[in-house]
């Protein structure tokens, strides 16, 4: 730690480890954005998931419900598929929906007992 005059008379003290920490800390933060910017478009499948419409599920008990919003200027072709936990209950397809630019969907789907899994397929439309 030095020790300064300030012009007014009175003495300023400048630590060094406040400013180095805080560089340190500004360059872990952007590296952490840059990275964690490269992992989630890696992870969704870099470009094509930027044209892909964003959806969230709800699963409760043996229902699935989707809500989707297209917010890109290309159609989507999107599709809800079910998985359920039981060997005898039938898995589903749901029907393919177009997503126009700014559309909105909403998918439902079913089992008879418990479901496993349920995910979107995502597929452009040419045009």
């Amino acid at each position: 730690m030095r020790t300064k005059h300030h012009p007014a008379g009175r003495r300023v003290r400048h630590h060094r480890g406040h400013r180095t920490a805080a560089a340190l800390s500004a360059v872990a933060a952007l590296t952490a954005v840059l990275a964690g910017g490269a992992l989630g478009a890696r992870a969704y499948g870099g470009e094509r998931a930027d044209r892909e419409a964003v959806c969230r599920t709800s699963v409760e008990g043996s229902r699935v419900t989707a809500y989707c919003h297209n917010p890109y200027p290309r159609t989507d072709r999107v599709q809800l598929h079910v998985e359920c936990a039981r060997w005898w209950d039938i898995d589903s397809d749901g029907a393919p929906v177009d997503i126009a630019p700014a559309g909105y969907a909403e998918f439902d789907g079913r089992c008879w007992k418990e479901i496993t899994t349920a995910w979107l397929s995502h597929q452009p439309v040419a045009g």
